[in-house]
Formats: structure tokens, sequence, C-alpha cells
């Protein structure tokens, strides 16, 4: 149901977590300004709502000029979230085993909004361009963890998805969209889904979802390989059977199967 129809949604509640979801790797601190920019609130909404959040914790100020950087109680709040998580104990030594043979990063992933977002990942190549951590993103549509949540979701789940990103950006869904048919037939076919360099010229992705969601949700095993390491086909052949095989072997470790 859209915010605007739902009598029990609390809007500002929904717009405090607007300004907190602004920050990004690449900009970890931002002026009033900017979270009015990108959240379209108003001057004084904006700063009544980074005034309450720097009181809480999950904003901290510095300046002047006012700017804001994320506070501890923002990861004070995930970790119970992370700790409950008992895949990522589980599938660790796993991933990092994939990992070391592929020489790229392997990460589980779960979707959030309108991205795949890592929470558990293993690296073994810092030639890597994209360094994935926890809490890191992938695009939901282009890339291949992406495509695998999608296909593998309730259908009603899956259309409602879509739609949002329709809505969001229809550029973006109309240049990505016609690729998730062949996904699909990919995911069924094979275990996984791929994706060559259509998110990152740099990068070839893998990712195998598993059969059904654990504690609510469904989780994705993703692996990124630089794209100048061996050919497209070659690289699938390889790491695609051992990512479906690590997916399969962490299905029955959780006794999923």
């Amino acid at each position: 149901m859209a915010p605007d129809r739902d009598r029990d949604f609390a809007t500002t509640l929904a717009h405090g977590i607007d300004i907190l979801a602004c920050f990004r790797a690449d900009r970890p601190e931002l002026a009033n300004k900017d979270f009015a920019q990108q959240t379209g609130l108003s001057k004084s909404a904006v700063a009544r709502l980074t005034h309450t959040l720097v009181e809480l914790g999950f904003l901290q100020r510095s300046g002047p000029p006012a700017r804001y950087r994320l506070g501890a109680s923002v990861l004070a709040l995930s970790y119970p979230l992370l700790a409950s998580m008992h895949i990522r104990q589980l599938a660790r030594p796993l991933m990092k085993q994939l990992a070391d043979h592929a020489r790229g990063a392997v990460s589980l992933v779960v979707r959030d909004r309108l991205h795949m977002v890592f929470v558990e990942t293993a690296r073994s190549n810092d030639a890597l361009q994209t360094r994935p951590d926890i809490g890191g993103s992938l695009p939901l549509l282009a890339s291949a963890a992406g495509k695998a949540w999608l296909c593998r979701a309730p259908d009603t789940e899956r259309a409602a998805v879509l739609n949002q990103l329709r809505v969001a950006d229809a550029g973006y869904y109309a240049q990505h969209f016609p690729s998730l048919e062949a996904a699909g037939h990919d995911l069924e076919r094979k275990g996984y889904c791929g994706n060559n360099m259509q998110w990152r010229p740099d990068a070839f992705g893998f990712a195998a979802p598993l059969c059904r969601p654990y504690q609510s949700l469904l989780y994705v095993f993703n692996c990124g390989v630089p794209s100048g390491d061996g050919p497209y086909r070659a690289r699938a052949a390889d790491i695609g059977p051992r990512l479906v095989a690590l997916a399969r072997e962490t299905e029955q470790l959780l006794g999923l199967v």
C-alpha cells in the first residue's frame, strides 16, 4: 500500500530513515542541503530531523559549516541483526575456499529495498576494483546477485519490486529488464545466474540463491572476479558449478533440504 494511503504509516519516521539512507561510501559527510536535495524534504524539516538524529546518536555533527556523518548508534543497531544470521558463520569457511580458488570475492547478500546488500564476504584478490564489505550494495537489476534474487523470489514479491524499479528509474529498468528472462533460464538449467560486464566493465559476476528463504530472508551467494583474468565462458564453467555446490552445501548445513 502506498504510504499516503496507509493510516498506520509513520511518515516522520520514514523521513528520518531516508536521511540516514542518503550516505554512501564515497559520500560519508553531508550537509542539510544535500539531504534536502536527495529526499525532496524542505530545509526546515531536514534541520529538525538531523537535530533529532544527532541527539539520538544516529548522526554526528561537525563544522561550522554544519555537516553530518553517521553515528555509532547506526552500527550498534545493526549488530543484533548480523549476530543472528547464523548462516554467516556456517558459510564463511566455504566462501573463503571458493574465493581463493576463483581469485575473487565471494559474498552472501540479501535484498534491501532496491539493492542487494552484503552481509558477509570473503576476498582473495586485491586486484578487484570493487571491495565488497558488509553493508555495501549491488544494483538489483544489473547484477548477477540481483537477477538471481528476482528469479527465485515469489511471483507477487518479484512483481512488486520490479514495479518499484520501473517507477524509480524508467531508463535503468528499460536497459536491464530484458536480460532477466535469460537469467531465469540460466538459473533453471544451471543453478546460477551470470553477469558478463553488464554492471561493471572490469568484473564478471556469478550468483546462486538458496532454494528457499531462511529466517524470512532469501539469501544469494555472489562471486565477483576481474574480467581480465580469463574469458567469461571459461570462468563461468569453472566458478558457476562451484558456487551452486556452495549454496547446496549451505542448505544442508541449515537443514533446508
